[in-house]
């Protein structure tokens, strides 16, 4: 057994998300979204370097040896499956190992609103999945996926960085690559999987020009795209799309996004209102005309406006959702109103007041 799955075993134990390395720190666990660190020394650099080069490949040393950083996945001697990333820093390796369990949850499970499940429903055109780093993107498309796999006889290809949830075919065919391992780009992939006879396809991560604009040309040609942005909210993620590609194609793009772009589904992971657990809370766009209208005459700012007015088509905003969440208990009051844009109606539910100076607890109001 590699000796670093002493501390991966003690991380899911005690329930983290994430196991934290790095060099002149102790291990550290990320628990309910808040970083621990463990009872142990501080580690050295060579004892993390051996603890790393035990589960590396030989060509996996190559390549971290010339000063890249690496995603991989990680399958511990029990079965138990990690997403890695090993990096250098200033003072010497750091890695950081997310938990994929090896049952997907349902969309029932995760408590996403019912719009989403109708979401698979679209044969064709792009569905983003948006937010931050570490709020549950992956979670929520291998859940979308996982409940297409389970009731549609389609080909679904995913292309990943690295590969996270293991996807066995049940009515559909499932095609996993991997960025690195089977395709040396993501917009490579899109453009092989093309030529694959996809009914779905997954883009692990849209980060470039190349890769959004294959997307779209996949989306445009009868096929269902499901993607991800690292963008919050739905008019930042429409403009990011807007923004990546050439000028020239700027009138282009915007006609896709108008006539292509089925959803946004933006998300946040706020703590649970017993702290004992996460929950995703979902901005959520569904287009219409009204909003098309606005994408191709780039009057993107009024969109929050069309998603207080969609409620009956399953829309909704962040700050909505959030507070709706607040009132009825599901989330933390005080990290829903470190997420909320407009934070006024969020007040009278905090209880730090080091978050909102100058509100009075007992009453829940502001001082005077």
């Amino acid at each position: 057994m590699a000796r670093i799955d002493a501390f991966l075993k003690l991380g899911l134990a005690q329930g983290c998300s994430d196991v934290h390395l790095a060099v002149g720190v102790p291990p550290m666990l990320r628990m309910s979204g808040d970083l621990m660190p463990i009872k142990f020394r501080d580690l050295s650099g060579t004892e993390l370097e051996s603890y790393v080069n035990e589960i590396l490949t030989q060509n996996q040393q190559k390549k971290f040896a010339t000063g890249r950083d690496l995603d991989f996945s990680y399958v511990t001697e029990d079965g138990t499956r990690f997403r890695v990333n090993l990096y250098r820093k200033a003072t010497g390796v750091g890695a950081t190992f997310r938990f994929i369990p090896t049952e997907i949850p349902n969309l029932e499970k995760l408590g996403l609103p019912p719009v989403i499940r109708q979401l698979t429903d679209f044969h064709q055109g792009m569905i983003l999945v948006t937010g931050a780093t570490g709020t549950g993107k992956s979670t929520t498309l291998a859940s979308m996926l996982d409940h297409i796999n389970c009731n549609k006889a389609m080909n679904i290809i995913s292309l990943e960085d690295p590969i996270e949830f293991v996807h066995p075919s049940k009515k559909s065919q499932v095609i996993q690559r991997e960025l690195g391992t089977h395709i040396t780009s993501f917009a490579d992939g899109l453009r092989a999987a093309l030529r694959e006879d996809p009914d779905v396809i997954l883009v692990g991560e849209m980060r470039d020009a190349e890769t959004i604009s294959m997307a779209m040309t996949a989306a445009e040609t009868g096929h269902l795209v499901l993607g991800t942005l690292h963008t919050t909210g739905a008019v930042k993620s429409i403009d990011r799309i807007i923004d990546a590609l050439p000028s020239d194609l700027r009138e282009q793009t915007k006609s896709f996004l108008s006539t292509n772009l089925n959803a946004v589904v933006s998300q946040v992971l706020c703590k649970t209102a017993d702290m004992r657990g996460r929950k995703a809370v979902l901005e959520i766009m569904i287009m219409t005309r009204a909003i098309g209208k606005l994408i191709s005459t780039e009057q993107t700012h009024q969109i929050p406006s069309q998603l207080q007015t969609g409620r009956h088509l399953g829309m909704q905003q962040l700050d909505q959702a959030l507070l709706e969440a607040v009132q009825s208990k599901q989330v933390d009051p005080n990290d829903a109103y470190t997420y909320a844009n407009d934070k006024t109606p969020f007040r009278k539910f905090v209880t730090d007041t080091d978050l909102a100076p100058g509100m009075s607890v007992d009453q829940g109001t502001v001082a005077s």
